[in-house]
């Protein structure tokens, strides 16, 4: 397959209008073919309807990272405290997608360090003229038509407002459009997934949780633990969203989630995202993790509630995310006894461009049908966004 370029891409690359004054020489993975694609095979007859499903349909991302790493992941400390993380222009270029949910904060900052990110990555999203930073539907919408990539800002826990729950109306204005609300360990807000106990949704995370609702900013539970993902379901008013995370049933980590809790998000209105992060979405019939047992996953999914309440969130990104996934064990929990095969990419999701060309190909393949196809690459989240935002 010939994978297109998005036509408004002109060739920029991050930080580009600072020419040759980057601060950092650090070199970085490749964008694209850093290892070989695998796609999915479609016949003739099949690659014109995909051409056709992608061109009448928004393509959206639930949850990618659109970070380059260093090619060498001992520097990645260094990289990270660079003052500028690389966007991969190029990379989601050559994808379908019109629209990311992007995380632009890192695991564990500070208020400044989230705000310091959050504008150096707009900044030169703007100069793109590619990437476009969205704060509505009617952005996606704008952004297919131009062949350009809405992009939502979104943070995946609210660690850095402190006490003070203001703090979520200044990222809500400088354009943050989804939050989780803990990044696996327990902050003041709620539990975490890897804690050993999960006290469910402290005051301040009650509190919390009604501001997200009057100001539209979608709560994300993908890193929550159970008590307090049922405690958010609950108390929120609104849909909620479980944007990069798996099926228990399928695999024993804390990491996935348990039935009650997927029906319980579908039961209020919201939106269950299929990952494909290294060593999440694996299953007993696939313990070496790849684009088959992620789709078990999402068929898995889709049986228990429905499949106007799945789609993707892939949770992917440029470089060697096995490397970093190491690195970051406490973010999925305990392994749950699960034994598997470490695998040196995840095969058919090695970054936002496979994966996206590869959900709609595997549907296809497997004899879904244009409608079906159209809610879960995209047409529910658009449902799930006019009901929260």
């Amino acid at each position: 397959m010939n994978i297109p370029t998005k036509r408004a891409y002109k060739g920029y690359r991050s930080f580009g209008y600072l020419g040759d004054t980057m601060p950092t020489k650090i070199p970085l993975s490749r964008e694209t073919e850093r290892v070989p694609w695998n796609l999915v095979p479609l016949t003739d007859d099949q690659e014109v309807r995909l051409t056709h499903l992608l061109e009448r349909n928004p393509v959206i991302s639930l949850h990618d990272h659109l970070r380059v790493l260093p090619a060498d992941m001992s520097r990645l400390r260094e990289y990270y405290t660079s003052g500028r993380i690389v966007t991969g222009y190029e990379g989601i270029a050559h994808s379908p997608l019109d629209a990311v949910f992007g995380n632009q904060a890192l695991k564990g900052a500070s208020w400044e360090e989230t705000i310091a990110e959050l504008g150096m990555r707009s900044c030169d999203a703007m100069h793109s003229a590619f990437l476009v930073k969205a704060g509505d539907i009617g952005d996606i919408r704008r952004a297919k038509e131009r062949g350009q990539i809405a992009w939502f800002p979104m943070i995946e826990h609210v660690s850095c407002i402190g006490d003070d729950v203001d703090r979520l109306d200044i990222l809500y204005g400088l354009g943050v459009r989804m939050a989780g609300l803990v990044f696996s360990q327990s902050n003041a807000v709620g539990g975490g997934l890897s804690e050993k106990a999960d006290g469910g949704l402290t005051a301040l995370g009650e509190r919390v949780v009604r501001r997200m609702n009057d100001l539209g900013l979608p709560i994300d539970l993908s890193h929550a633990g159970d008590v307090t993902s049922m405690d958010t379901i609950r108390r929120s008013r609104k849909p909620v969203t479980i944007g990069h995370a798996g099926a228990r049933a399928l695999w024993g980590t804390k990491r996935m989630k348990p039935d009650d809790v997927i029906k319980a998000c579908a039961d209020k209105g919201g939106l269950f995202g299929i990952e494909t992060a290294p060593h999440t979405t694996m299953s007993h019939s696939h313990p070496e993790h790849d684009l088959n047992a992620a789709m078990e996953h999402f068929e898995y999914v889709k049986d228990l509630v429905g499949i106007d309440h799945v789609t993707f969130g892939p949770d992917t990104m440029f470089g060697n995310h096995v490397g970093l996934h190491r690195l970051n064990v406490d973010a999925y929990g305990d392994d749950g006894g699960e034994e598997f095969t470490e695998s040196e990419y995840v095969s058919g999701c090695e970054n936002p461009a496979e994966v996206w060309w590869n959900i709609p190909r595997w549907l296809i393949a497997h004899g879904y049908s244009d409608a079906d196809i159209a809610k879960v690459i995209g047409g529910n989240t658009m449902r799930f966004l006019k009901e929260t935002f």
